[in-house]
Parts: C-alpha cells; sequence; structure tokens
C-alpha cells in the first residue's frame, strides 16, 4: 500500500509507517502543485499532509485507490471534504497534539498586547528607550470572553484563571455545569461575551456561522478598548471591519496568528498598524506539536488501513479497534439484508428504517452497522464506487433517507436487526436477521413478516405459493432436470393450505427460461432471483 507524506512531518511518525512491511513510504523532497501532484497520487492509498498542500478535488480523482487523507494538525480547511466523501476516501485530523502549543501561543498574544511587548522590543532595537509610549495593563482581574470551548480554547480558559482572569466562555455545544466545572461563567449568546470581555480569544472552525462573526457590528457591541487574540482561523474576523475599529480605537489592539489569505500579501493593510501584533501561522509550531501530531498522524493512517479503526475522522464517525471487534459480526449481515432488500424493493424507495433489538441495542455504535446495510441496499442502484464513507452522502444523493432506532421491543432471538423499505407512507419490504448459536452463523430469519432461515451468501431463488401437497417436489424436480443443485429450503406459510413463502438457495442460478417455466404452475407467483 503506496503513503505518500506530501509535507514533512516528524521523522518518528515517517519511521512509524516504514517499519510496516505492508506500506510503501514515499516522502516529497518538497510541496506540489496540483498539477505535479497528480501523476504521484496516482496508485497511492494514502495521504499525509499539513496546512501546504491542497488536496483538491482533481488531486483525489486522480488517486482512484485512495482510501485515506491524514492531515498533521487540526484545521482540514485545505482538504476538499465533500470530493473525500463522494470518492469513499477518509479524511482524519489530529486534534491532540497542537492542542498546548496553540493554546500557549494565544496566550502569549494576551500576554503581548496586555503589555506591548513586540512593539516595544521594536524601539529598543531601534535604538530608542521611550517608556512612557508603552504603558499596559493586567490581565488579573480583567475579564477573559473565550468563544470555542473545544479542546484549545478549554486550555487557554485554564490558564487565564490562573492568571486571575475572569473567564465568560460561549460555545454552542457547553453547558453550564461544563463551564462550571472549568472554572469559568456560561454565556448562552454571544452579545453576552462582547458586552462583559475585556479581552476576546476566538478558538471557533470556519462554518458559515462564524465566518466574518467578527465584524463591524460584533466591535460596536463590545467594550471600548478591547483586545482581540485569533489563533482560530484568519476567516473570522472581517478583516477591513477590525482595521476600522482599531484606527477608531474601539478595539485596542489585536493578535493575529491567522489571515483570510495565507501567506499574508506584503500590501496587506495589516501590516501599516501599529496595534496589531502579527505571527505567520506558529499555532503548531514547537518541536514538540510537530512530534506529536506527526507520531499521531501515522498512527491513525495505519490503524485504518491496517484494522478500519476511524480515530479523528472529519468524514466519517469515531471507530476504535475495540468497537470494531463488536460490530465486526453484524457487518455482513447487514449488508446481506440490503442487498436481498435491494433486489426485492420496487424502484422509487424514499425511506429505509432499520430497527436493532435484543443485544444489538447494547452495541456502542451501530452506525458501521447500518452503513453495511445501505451499501448492500445501493449495490442494486445504477450508483458506483459506493463504499462506507460516501454511502450516507450516495443515499441522500437518490433521495433515500435513513432512520434507524435501538428498539426496547421484545423480540424472539437474542440478536435481532430489522429493516423497512418504504415509498411514501407504503411498506414495500422488510426483512430480518440474527445469529444461530454464534456470531459465525448469521441467517436472514424474517421476510416479508414470514418466518424464514436463508443463508446470507449464495443465490436464492424466492416464490409465493399456494401450500399444496406436492409442490416442494414439483420444484425440485424441475430444477433437477435444468442441473440446479438445492442447496437448502425454507418454506413459510401463514396457514394450511393458505399462501406461503418458499426460498430455495440454488448452487447456480436458473435461466429464465426455468424461470417461465416455473411460473406456469397456476399456484405459484412473484418468482424472483436473489443474488448475495
Amino acid at each position: 500500500m503506496k503513503i505518500v507524506v506530501c509535507d514533512p512531518i516528524s521523522p518518528k511518525g515517517i519511521a512509524l509507517l516504514q517499519q510496516r512491511p505492508e506500506f510503501e513510504v514515499v516522502v516529497l523532497p518538497k510541496r506540489l502543485t496540483e498539477a505535479e501532484l497528480l501523476p504521484v497520487v496516482a496508485d497511492a492509498v494514502a495521504l499525509v499532509v499539513r496546512s501546504e498542500t491542497k488536496v483538491t478535488r482533481k488531486v483525489i480523482e486522480a488517486a482512484p485507490k485512495l482510501r485515506v487523507v491524514g492531515r498533521a494538525g487540526v484545521g482540514v480547511d485545505n482538504v476538499d471534504i465533500e470530493a473525500a466523501t463522494q470518492h469513499g476516501t477518509v479524511v482524519m485530523n489530529t486534534p491532540g497534539g497542537n492542542t498546548i502549543t496553540t493554546a500557549e501561543l494565544s496566550f502569549a498574544m494576551l500576554l503581548s498586547l496586555a503589555r506591548k511587548v513586540p512593539q516595544a522590543y521594536a524601539t529598543m532595537v531601534a535604538g530608542k528607550w521611550d517608556r512612557k509610549a508603552f504603558q499596559g495593563v493586567e490581565l488579573a482581574g480583567k475579564t477573559l470572553g473565550v468563544l470555542g470551548m473545544g479542546r484549545i480554547g478549554t486550555e487557554v480558559a485554564k490558564r487565564a484563571i490562573a492568571f486571575g482572569m475572569h473567564v465568560v466562555a460561549y460555545d454552542p455545544y457547553l453547558t453550564e455545569e461544563r463551564a462550571r466545572a472549568i472554572g469559568a461563567g456560561f454565556a448562552d449568546s454571544l452579545d453576552e461575551v462582547y458586552r462583559v470581555a475585556d479581552f476576546i480569544t476566538v478558538h471557533m472552525p470556519v462554518t458559515n456561522e462564524t465566518r466574518e462573526m467578527l465584524n463591524a457590528a460584533a466591535f460596536a457591541k463590545m467594550k471600548p478598548g478591547v483586545r482581540i487574540v485569533n489563533c482560530a482561523r484568519g476567516e473570522i474576523i472581517a478583516e477591513a471591519d477590525l482595521i476600522a475599529a482599531l484606527e477608531s480605537g474601539k478595539v485596542a489592539g489585536a493578535g493575529l496568528d491567522v489571515f483570510a489569505v495565507e501567506p499574508l500579501p506584503a500590501d496587506h493593510p495589516y501590516r501599516k498598524q501599529p496595534n496589531l501584533i502579527l505571527t505567520p501561522h506558529l499555532g503548531a509550531s514547537t518541536e514538540e506539536a510537530q512530534e506529536k501530531c506527526g507520531i499521531e498522524v501515522a498512527e491513525v493512517i495505519a490503524g485504518y488501513l491496517l484494522t478500519g479503526e476511524v480515530r479523528n475522522g472529519v468524514n466519517l464517525p469515531y471507530l476504535d479497534a475495540r468497537t470494531y471487534e463488536q460490530v465486526k459480526p453484524y457487518l455482513p449481515l447487514g449488508e446481506s439484508l440490503g442487498k436481498l432488500l435491494g433486489q426485492l424493493a420496487p424502484v422509487g424507495a424514499d425511506r429505509i428504517y432499520i430497527s436493532y433489538g435484543g443485544n444489538a441495542r447494547q452495541l456502542p455504535n451501530v452506525d458501521p452497522v447500518t452503513r453495511s446495510i445501505l451499501r448492500g441496499f445501493l449495490a442494486a442502484s445504477d450508483l458506483k464506487d459506493v463504499n462506507n464513507v460516501n454511502v450516507r452522502a450516495a443515499a441522500a444523493s437518490i433521495g433515500l433517507t435513513v432512520e434507524e432506532k435501538k428498539s426496547d421491543e421484545p423480540v424472539t432471538f437474542n440478536e435481532w436487526v430489522h429493516v423497512q423499505i418504504f415509498k411514501g407512507g407504503t411498506k414495500l419490504v422488510s426483512a430480518g436477521g440474527t445469529f444461530f448459536g454464534s456470531p459465525n452463523n448469521p441467517r436472514i430469519v424474517r421476510l416479508y413478516s414470514s418466518p424464514v432461515e436463508i443463508p446470507i451468501t449464495g443465490t436464492l431463488l424466492l416464490l409465493n405459493n399456494k401450500d399444496r401437497p406436492g409442490i416442494v417436489g414439483y420444484l425440485g424436480s424441475l430444477l433437477s432436470k435444468h442441473q440446479i443443485n438445492i442447496a437448502s429450503m425454507s418454506l413459510g406459510r401463514d396457514t394450511a393450505g393458505g399462501s406461503a413463502l418458499t426460498v430455495l438457495s440454488l448452487d447456480s442460478a436458473p435461466s429464465a427460461a426455468v424461470l417461465a417455466e416455473i411460473q406456469q404452475d397456476k399456484d405459484i407467483s412473484n418468482v424472483k432471483v436473489v443474488k448475495l
């Protein structure tokens, strides 16, 4: 498996990959342009990047074998997540590697803003001694507004509290209980932070909601003389509005490590602002962070390629090795249920409802099983290259909604996975599966609400028939005449002499002529062949 390391990472991380005989590790000597990268990735199964290399749609589409992109760092702005998902490529980052490093830089910015350290240094090296020009403020007793209380925001808050600051935190996912446990005040709106904060530090990703969130309207709500730190993403600040606020004195100073366009253009207006502290995206630039990120990105890539473990997945939910072992027996069962229903359901299905009962309710994560069911169901569609990563997006692309439920209803079996297919409010078809004796013996045990016992592999012949004497012998003789062997048979009827569902597991598929001959019997209908 070819792994291409596109940007410099820790030698220890590279060594971790190189020591695996399954991997061929190619370390690029320099960052390549998109055009230069295309032939290099043609046979790559994994790419390792930092922030320099752009993994665009063209790059992804040029790599048909690409299974994973590992980002040594937090932000994945340089990776086309949508294209990767559609391609079936997992994108994973390393959020833990630079947490402390970025938190410390943010706090260095706070101290530098409070005491004007960079500006004072500049005058000293210029031969001046101007103490009066650099009177600052203390952090102790001041209020720090933390926007975003993820790993980094939390570490900044802890340091600010140690310096005697009052911390007020805002995060859409932050609870008052968690804020209290950290020692911070809880704000239920941005406006509340703007109203009370002397310093504001930003630790949020770029989304439609946060892009240019700090703009003229936001600055107007802040205290006069507020100081702002941004070591997250440059797009969060409306740059022209910040310059205007700095020039008016509304914002006393700002410390910025990130910018909307990087590298920062030489003629950018920021460079002319005396009350700005600028650094060239140094958030992760420590020896410790680079080593941790390099090792972690190597570990997550190796884990995914060798065991299927997903850690820090940006476009695929977390799945550790232990959880994978728990859900693993359900994956082939789920895929076979999906394949069966995908071939039986009429065209136009718009909803799939999956319920997990019995011991299946205890699975820590049913998402992989749901994805295997969807992958099987979509195998009968015209969609190409559907896999676990892109299967939910593929289902959505054809208007298929997915509902999952862990059901408390009593079930006959110890493990129970039940799948129903709907069009509008009408149920088209359903099937359920379980294990007989052990997880190594999965079976489909319910079809069209009738009890059956069907293996999850091979060719199936399904038909409805009247429950009459001789029907089994008739089918056996007819198939024998055409040299088609029956491996197993399952019969389910509603009442004696009523309607029955017959499922035959065959060693070979019957031809169209054989199927037509079977349907000549007036008591047989709905003859179908399914390949699992």
